[in-house]
C-alpha cells in the first residue's frame, strides 16, 4: 500500500509538471501569434503610409506645375491646413489679386513667387484674427498669363502657355516648323501694347538661317511668355509676259534675286520673247510703279550685267510682235493672284 500510494503521488506530481508545461506552451503560442499579428498590422500599416505618401508626392507634382512667378488669370492651389473653408482653387484675378473666404481684404499675388504668397496669405490670416499660427502651401495648378503665340508662315499657328524652358526653336517646333514661303527673319515681339497702342519695344530680328544653322546658338533665344513670334512670308517677284513659266516666285534671299535666276524660274523665254523687259516697281507707299527699262538680250548674251530683282517687282517680258500689256493690267493680275501658272518657290542654294 505504502508503495502504492507513492507511485500515486509521484505520478500525480509528474501531470502536474506536464500540465503546467502545457499550459505554458499554449501561453507561449498564443504570445508568438499575437507578436505575429501585430507585427504584420505594422507592416501593412507602414506599407499604407509608404503608398499615401508615394500618392501624394506623384499628386502634387502632377497638380505644380514649374515654379515661376504668379501672373493674371493663372489658377492657385490654396492649402491652408486645418482650415477647409480657406483651401481650394483660386484663380488670380485681372488685376493680379486674389480672393480668400473670409478675407477682409484681396490679396495682391501677381510677379510673386508661390512661396512669397504663401507668407503674404499667412500674414494676412494672422492680421485678420482668423488663424494663429497658419500653415499655408501654394501651387500652380494652371498658367494663363504666360502665352507665346507663333503666327505667319508656319504650318499650323498656334498659342501655348510658357511652361519651363521654351526657346525659339521649341515655339517654332510647336507650329509644326516653317512652311516654304517663310521669309529670312523671324520677329520677336511682345503681345502687350505700349500706352499709344503700338509695339512697348521694337520686335527682335531673327535671321532663320543661322538659327537653324545653329551657326550662333545665342540667337535661339529663350521666351518667358508675352512674346508674339512673327515669321513674316518671303517677298515675292511676279514674272509674266513671253517665258515658259510665268508666275510668282518667293525671294528666299533678296540680295542673290536678279532677272536671270528669275528667269531660270520661270523655265526661260518663250519662241517671241522681245529684246527688251520692263521692271515695274513700287516705290514707298506711292499707288503708282516706276518703269525700269532693261536691255534683256544683252544680259541673256553677258554683254549686260544681271539686274538685280526687289520683293513685289514685276518682271514683264513682252513678245517681239510689240505689242504691250499696260503696267494697269499687269497690277492687276498681281493682285488678284491669277497670274498664269501657280506659285513657286524662289529659293537661292
Amino acid at each position: 500500500m505504502i508503495n502504492l500510494r507513492v507511485s500515486n503521488r509521484h505520478i500525480s506530481n509528474e501531470s502536474k509538471v506536464r500540465l503546467n508545461a502545457g499550459v505554458n506552451m499554449k501561453i507561449i503560442a498564443l504570445a508568438l501569434t499575437a507578436l505575429a499579428a501585430t507585427t504584420g498590422v505594422a507592416a501593412q500599416q507602414n506599407l499604407l503610409l509608404l503608398n499615401t505618401s508615394r500618392n501624394s508626392a506623384a499628386a502634387n507634382s502632377t497638380l505644380s506645375l514649374p515654379v515661376s512667378r504668379i501672373g493674371d488669370n493663372d489658377l492657385l492651389g490654396v492649402t491652408v491646413y486645418d482650415a477647409p473653408p480657406l483651401t481650394g482653387p483660386v484663380r488670380v484675378g485681372p488685376n493680379g489679386d486674389i480672393r480668400l473666404p473670409m478675407v477682409k481684404q484681396p490679396i495682391h499675388a501677381a510677379g510673386i513667387y508661390p512661396q512669397d504668397l504663401e507668407n503674404e496669405i499667412s500674414a494676412t490670416l494672422v492680421e485678420d484674427h482668423l488663424l494663429v499660427n497658419p500653415i499655408v502651401t501654394v501651387t500652380i495648378i494652371e498658367y494663363d498669363s504666360r502665352p507665346i503665340t507663333v503666327v505667319g508662315a508656319v504650318k499650323s499657328p498656334v498659342t501655348f502657355q510658357a511652361m519651363g524652358t521654351v526657346t525659339l526653336l521649341d515655339a517654332i517646333s510647336r507650329a509644326q516648323g516653317l512652311t516654304d514661303s517663310a521669309g529670312s527673319e523671324i520677329l520677336i515681339s511682345s503681345q502687350t501694347p505700349g500706352p499709344d497702342g503700338k509695339e512697348a519695344t521694337p520686335a527682335q530680328r531673327v535671321p532663320v538661317r543661322s538659327l537653324f544653322d545653329n551657326s550662333n546658338p545665342e540667337l535661339n533665344i529663350q521666351l518667358h511668355g508675352g512674346e508674339l513670334v512673327r515669321v513674316p512670308e518671303a517677298g515675292r517677284v511676279f514674272v509674266v509676259g513671253d517665258v515658259k513659266k510665268p508666275g510668282s516666285y518667293f525671294i528666299k534671299d533678296a540680295s542673290q534675286s536678279s532677272i536671270l535666276k528669275a528667269l531660270a524660274l520661270s523655265e526661260g523665254l518663250g519662241d517671241h520673247a522681245a529684246h527688251t523687259a520692263y521692271i515695274y516697281r513700287q516705290q514707298g507707299s506711292a499707288a503708282r510703279r516706276d518703269e525700269i527699262t532693261v536691255p534683256l538680250k544683252k544680259i541673256m548674251n553677258r554683254k549686260s550685267a544681271d539686274v538685280a530683282l526687289e520683293a513685289n517687282d514685276i518682271l514683264y517680258i513682252p513678245d517681239s510682235n510689240g505689242r504691250r500689256i499696260s503696267s494697269k493690267v499687269l497690277e492687276s493680275m498681281v493682285g488678284v493672284g491669277s497670274i498664269v501658272g501657280s506659285a513657286a518657290l524662289y529659293a537661292y542654294h
